[in-house]
């Protein structure tokens, strides 16, 4: 059976909401990972590629509708009674696909807030770490050099 053009840009619509509605339920997966009091790094990144795989799949989409409707663009203006029903059925897609882009953009921005509060108590946490590690070795210094008596009869001239 061979589609229509109006058919594939409605198919798409419908992969590329579909490919929206992944990436809120991954954007969501993310805050519960930011969210944790102890962060899992590894299973951050996991949950950054497969999130960066959504939106190299939802470039190729608009890459493919793109073209596919540029081929058509003039049969389906030509013919817009013909095509009425795809043509709602395509703005009704768009308009969900709009709803969708602006959740996966503000789930973005709440994460990334997120994940700047984890990376700043990670950074504070290495910090008070590098501190205390310095002033163990000051101790430890101080404490060598305390039985340590320098010789009283030695001659410093040469």
């Amino acid at each position: 059976m061979e589609q229509s053009g109006a058919q594939i840009l409605l198919q798409s619509l419908e992969k590329k909401n579909s490919l929206l509605d992944k990436m809120i339920a991954q954007n969501g997966v993310q805050e519960e990972l930011l969210k944790q009091e102890e962060f899992d790094m590894d299973a951050f990144d996991a949950a950054i590629d497969k999130q960066s795989s959504y939106v190299e799949q939802l470039e190729r989409l608009d890459q493919g509708f793109e073209s596919v409707y540029d081929r058509f663009r003039e049969e389906l203006i030509g013919n817009k009674e013909r095509y009425r029903e795809e043509i709602r059925r395509m703005q009704e897609q768009i308009q969900q696909i709009t709803d969708k882009v602006v959740t996966v953009n503000a789930g973005n921005m709440r994460n990334k807030m997120l994940a700047e509060n984890q990376f700043k108590k990670k950074r504070q946490a290495i910090g008070q770490g590098a501190s205390k590690n310095r002033a163990a070795r000051n101790y430890y210094n101080n404490m060598n050099n305390l039985n340590y008596v320098s010789p009283q009869f030695y001659d410093n001239k040469k």
